[in-house]
């Protein structure tokens, strides 16, 4: 049960800090899906009870059908339910969308994966190389290229949307600059600004722009109607509102050159027609396609766990998970289904939790992989919060500081952003946007001498610095 829990966090890892390698599942009896009114159950309990949602969406796809399964709402200001035809931002599950557009082209024969990046760039624009080695579209669809997980010159003018004025003249800028501080090829590391180049130069090698060339060759021949970069105005009244951990309304993010990266918006039914052309129940011209996009190219590190091009393999009981998951300041978003089994799912939420889809979708796959109980957050006096504050040495160099503002406790990790905390207990918090747990020990008087932060299965004590 440890291991299966583990694989779980590890997934909503990938999707909170864009990395993560997964571990492999006990094999376990494959149970059906639940029914209908089971899955509605899990998703009013994490709309209502556990504030995990605002409005959530689940599709399911069998050898027999598709199905929809939803609860909640567009926002919390407005009361119209969320549907199969709802628009949600799908974040990082674009990358399996640009993916699939390199599979594509290289089935069309206009490129091939051992091809270097640098042929497809305008002159004057350069790739960082490492040990005469030169970054492959295989490197970039692998994550195994050395380019970090975002650019080093970012700057957006809102943080709060931040890749909406990083163009082109930017990536290039970055490309020509950047040293690589890693082989290529040495290891898998997941990077945001890889996927966003890859979709950048495979619409620079068909003469287009991402979203049209997208179109052309994925989307329209899968019938996906709904699945859009730029939401046009007739669909505007039915794109999900996002919100934020404390289930604040947020603004979604805009997108410039690295849109492969994350820009596109969907619905269930449309991602529904997706799984049901990877698995085959429906017959499309992009079979070749998926198959090679889906073959693992590489293993993750684990020993056990691979990735294709832009897909992540994981063993699941006696089968294997083919997925990618998305995140946002404002949704998550998850696709997956058994190789073997035939079944996959899709669950998208409107709010920006960890708890919201990753552990969702996984347990839909196979039951008994358990549903992550979030901690529930209780009333504390707020002046509890000032025996608290101050700042915890993690390790040499890294300090976790715990402050108040407006009679709410925050924790600020060294050079991080800083995310408030929730009491479970006057010594007991949690983070709503990830995974983990502070507790603090304290004396007599409610003075912290140290914390312990909980995370990703690991115990990390911090004592007092000041």
């Amino acid at each position: 049960m440890k291991a299966i829990r583990r694989i779980i966090m590890r997934i909503a890892v990938l999707a909170v800090l864009a990395a993560g390698l997964l571990l492999a599942v006990p094999a376990l009896a494959q149970s059906p899906v639940p029914s209908d009114e089971e899955i509605e159950a899990i998703l009013e309990r994490r709309v209502e009870d556990e504030r995990q949602g605002v409005g959530l969406v689940v599709g399911i796809v069998e050898p027999e059908g598709a199905r929809v399964i939803s609860y909640g709402t567009l926002s919390v200001e407005n009361p119209v339910p969320v549907d199969g035809d709802t628009l949600f931002e799908i974040g990082s599950v674009t990358k399996v969308f640009t993916t699939l557009l390199l599979a594509d082209a290289v089935e069309r024969g206009e490129v091939t994966l051992d091809q270097p990046v640098a042929d497809f760039l305008p002159e004057g624009v350069t790739m960082p190389e490492r040990d005469g080695q030169q970054i492959t579209l295989f490197d970039l669809a692998t994550y195994s290229s050395g380019l970090p997980r975002l650019p080093d010159n970012i700057d957006p003018a809102d943080p709060a949307d931040p890749y909406a004025d990083y163009t082109a003249d930017n990536l290039h800028g970055f490309l020509s600059s950047y040293e690589l501080a890693r082989g290529i090829g040495e290891a898998y590391e997941y990077s945001n600004v890889g996927a966003g180049l890859l979709g950048h130069v495979l619409a620079l090698n068909a003469g287009t722009d991402y979203e049209t060339l997208l179109r052309e060759r994925i989307l329209e021949p899968l019938g996906m109607n709904d699945t859009v970069v730029v939401v046009p105005e007739a669909m505007e009244e039915r794109f999900a509102v996002g919100h934020d951990a404390q289930l604040q309304p947020v603004a979604a993010w805009q997108w410039d050159v690295l849109e492969g990266a994350g820009a596109l918006r969907s619905t269930a039914n449309d991602l529904n027609k997706l799984l049901a052309a990877m698995m085959g129940h429906t017959e499309t011209g992009l079979a070749r396609a998926f198959a090679l996009a889906t073959e693992p190219q590489a293993e993750i590190g684990d020993g056990v766990s691979s990735i294709g091009l832009g897909w992540h393999m994981t063993p699941l009981g006696d089968d294997a998970m083919v997925w990618h998951n998305g995140g946002t300041s404002g949704a998550r978003a998850f696709i997956g289904y058994l190789r073997e089994g035939g079944i996959g799912v899709v669950a998208l939420s409107n709010v920006a939790t960890p708890h919201g889809v990753d552990d969702l979708a996984p347990h839909l796959l196979n039951p008994e992989v358990p549903l992550i109980v979030p901690p529930q957050q209780v009333e504390v006096d707020p002046a509890v919060f000032e025996g608290l504050t101050g700042d915890y040495e993690l390790a040499p160099g890294v300090v976790l500081t715990i402050f108040t503002e407006n009679e709410r406790l925050f924790a600020q990790l060294t050079e991080q952003e800083a995310f408030e905390i929730y009491p479970a207990s006057e010594t007991a918090y949690f983070y709503r946007v990830v995974d983990a747990q502070i507790t603090f020990d304290v004396d007599d008087e409610g003075n912290a001498s140290g914390l312990t932060l909980y995370q990703f299965g690991s115990e990390m004590p911090a004592p007092r610095a000041d």
